[in-house]
């Protein structure tokens, strides 16, 4: 294919394919903990970091993933505050993060201009120093779910039952809220703050709802996320459409379409279902009534 013979389109291929994966992964486990608000708030506090960065003449990229990684670190601490109320975490440090980003912002007016790429994701633009950030977050995330694969399972469905069959549940929460912050970080220059969320959850959404296992839906997770940024940045080059919006908007429509094809399936195997029940009953009525008339 003729975009793959630029550097910079491969690098987006190389970042994307790395991102889509993890990040898919993780969908899954935000998504049934019941924590997918928080990609979007650890997006927008990484928005903090990458302003203070650019402010103090500092890689926003990399201090964008400092200060993500610390949000992670304090959603949980106020989470454990708040037992009964975990999402307030979630609204306490976006707020926090977004006020920050803005006052930083409003320091210099002409860090705006360069805001965009952030904001919607440039990863055409994405350079040597993120692709390597993004090779090690995805190897360092595949290693996390690979080792705790069984207790992330059982915290997930059952803290409680977790803690009393003695896992350090504190301490993989702790790792995983480390790692979505790393995660969501490293994923901005694809999709941007405003759609980094779409990346995470979309693929985790349809692939829990066709899924017949926990661990298949791993696997249609990444398969839906690859699909998802492949077919963007494909089109993004086709069409000169913004890379981060086309990916977005594809998940999107891959979400309702398979949505839409599982309604149909179940629809129609209920009617099978009701027309085989129809023919049973039919076909017992009609060897009560030959008996009846035998007798």
């Amino acid at each position: 294919m003729e975009m793959l013979h630029y550097d910079f389109m491969q690098r987006a291929f190389c970042a994307g394919g790395l991102i889509a994966v993890i990040a898919s992964v993780l969908g899954v486990y935000l998504m049934l903990r019941r924590q997918a608000l928080m990609a979007d708030m650890l997006s927008h506090v990484s928005l903090a970091g990458v302003a203070g960065g650019a402010y103090l003449h500092i890689n926003p990229t990399i201090a964008g993933f400092v200060v993500a990684t610390l949000g992670a670190i304090a959603v949980e601490y106020v989470r454990r505050l708040y037992k009964s109320y975990s999402e307030i975490s979630v609204a306490i440090i976006m707020v926090g993060g977004l006020s920050s980003a803005v006052i930083i912002m409003s320091q210099s007016p002409s860090m705006n201009k360069g805001f965009s790429a952030y904001l919607f994701g440039s990863v055409v633009a994405v350079n040597e120093t993120e692709l390597v950030l993004m090779l090690v977050v995805a190897l360092f995330g595949g290693v996390f779910f690979f080792l705790f694969r069984r207790p992330l399972y059982q915290i997930t469905f059952d803290e409680d039952t977790a803690k009393t069959n003695g896992l350090p549940v504190k301490w993989i929460s702790l790792g995983f809220s480390v790692l979505t912050g790393m995660i969501v970080s490293a994923a901005m220059p694809i999709v941007g703050v405003l759609l980094v969320s779409a990346l995470i959850v979309l693929p985790a959404a349809l692939a829990i709802r066709i899924a017949p296992s926990f661990t298949s839906s791993l696997f249609i997770a990444m398969g839906i996320g690859l699909l998802g940024v492949f077919s963007g940045l494909t089109a993004s080059y086709e069409f000169s459409t913004p890379p981060g919006g086309t990916i977005a908007l594809l998940l999107l429509i891959v979400l309702i379409v398979g949505l839409s094809i599982k309604h149909m399936v179940v629809k129609l195997s209920k009617a099978s279902n009701k027309t085989k029940l129809q023919a049973e009953e039919r076909t017992f009525g009609s060897m009560h009534q030959m008996s009846n008339e035998s007798m």
